[in-house]
């Protein structure tokens, strides 16, 4: 998942070198604190509410990052965030001119009861991938139906997805209530969203569904379906997903997102924590895309862009590491307590290969096909064969199988027993699966 789109320019112009005041905080300036110049340090991050990682799913143009946006002003309101129009939400000029969200955008607010990470989530198709890094982040996530028309297709490939990745609760927007007036077509698209729900394994039936306008509450109009529906939502939201336990008593690991350079300074690398605590001037290692490990310093951390000393599992934070060309990091590695984990290219898997109502393959495959697999925040080619002990190594696997295949990725990726995985091809996931045991 990328660092965040609402400063995509500021990273741009870190990727030329970034010139940095005596005593400047290096990763507070890339992440946007400081640009003009008023503070030196950012603030420092206080674990006062236990934290959430959450974000909004959903088709192509059905209001996804409206509603964030919308969020964030209703919250800013409350002293509880700071308000992020939608275009400082969709950054990147080519978003911008197609009014689409093509990355993740990571967003921050608070509400009574949380602190949250907001992901807004791609819902163009072309876009998928970048949407499932997001979704592998989140502890629940909002779905966002317009109510003009209903389910679509990625809203229903973002359901699978987030089922796949191991999203237990959602909870239903049903947006641009403003734009249908027969209140039967609002039944309608409830009932459709509930009946969706459960076929995806969640519970459709008790999910919190909210109905309203996430423009009207950007532009102050009818509160009715407005800002008060801001209001139910993000109760729902407190009350629906629970606030998961993390896993801090394991050895630190944090799978990189985002990548970018200081001049002087070093890299920085971004992305969520995992599990465990990682505190300033620990040694980590760098796994991935090499055979061998890279040996490196965290000089400085920023966690939810605010100085912090200590990142531990569920946060997002940037790490400046010492001594690391930008080169040599990249998306997909994992940053880990040194000799805890290892870079593997073979495992044995364990896979269902989904069947084309699902959306996967209309037809089986075979030894040596060669998919797109999509394990943490890594993205690999890779190719499938049958276990030695395989007697009939011509056989196919059909859509709807369970099958037991030797997985082989094209690089190194840090791989562990139990770590869940996607497998896409030509733009769809065909199957999903666990790495029973890593071979080499």
């Amino acid at each position: 998942m990328p660092v965040s789109r609402s400063v995509t320019s500021i990273l741009r112009t870190s990727r030329t070198g970034l010139s940095l005041s005596r005593g400047a905080n290096p990763v507070n300036r890339v992440f946007g604190h400081d640009r003009f110049g008023t503070r030196t340090y950012a603030a420092a991050f206080e674990r006062n509410k236990p934290h959430v990682n959450i974000g909004t799913i959903g088709h192509v143009d059905h209001g996804k990052t409206t509603l964030t946006a919308a969020i964030t002003k209703r919250q800013a309101e409350k002293g509880f965030a700071k308000f992020l129009e939608y275009g400082a939400i969709d950054k990147a000029p080519e978003e911008r001119k197609r009014g689409i969200t093509i990355s993740t955008a990571h967003i921050e607010y608070q509400t009574d009861a949380r602190h949250y990470a907001h992901v807004d989530c791609p819902g163009h198709a072309d876009y998928i991938k970048n949407m499932i890094t997001g979704a592998a982040n989140m502890d629940g996530a909002v779905v966002v139906v317009a109510a003009s028309d209903g389910q679509m297709p990625q809203t229903r490939e973002h359901l699978l997805l987030a089922r796949q990745v191991g999203v237990q609760k959602i909870v239903v927007f049903v947006n641009k209530v403003d734009a249908v007036q027969d209140k039967e077509m609002l039944e309608l698209v409830e009932l459709e969203m509930r009946e969706l729900l459960n076929t995806y394994g969640f519970e459709g039936e008790d999910t919190p569904i909210v109905f309203g306008s996430a423009l009207c509450a950007l532009e102050g109009k009818q509160p009715e379906i407005g800002v008060e529906k801001i209001d139910e939502l993000l109760k729902a939201v407190d009350e629906w997903i629970p606030t998961p336990n993390r896993d801090i008593e394991k050895p630190f690991m944090m799978s990189i997102e985002e990548v970018f350079s200081i001049s002087g300074r070093g890299t920085v690398a971004s992305g969520r924590v995992e599990r465990g605590v990682l505190k300033k001037d620990s040694e980590v290692e760098l796994i991935g895309k090499n055979p061998t490990p890279i040996k490196t310093k965290v000089t400085d951390i920023e966690t939810f862009k605010k100085s912090c000393d200590e990142s531990r599992a569920g946060d997002n934070s940037g790490l400046l590491l010492r001594g690391v060309r930008r080169e040599d990091v990249n998306r997909g590695m994992v940053i880990a307590v040194p000799g805890t984990c290892k870079p593997y290219t073979e495992a044995l898997v364990s896979m269902y290969v989904l069947t084309e109502e699902e959306g996967g393959r209309k037809t089986g495959f075979g030894e040596n096909y060669r998919p797109q697999i999509f394990i943490r925040t890594a993205d690999e080619a890779a190719d499938l064969k049958w276990p030695p002990e395989t007697e009939d190594h011509s056989k196919l696997v059909m859509p709807g199988d369970n099958v037991e295949m030797v997985l082989r990725t094209h690089h190194p990726v840090a791989m562990e027993n139990g770590q869940r995985f996607n497998i896409r091809e030509g733009g769809r996931t065909v199957a999903t699966g666990l790495v029973t045991r890593v071979i080499k």
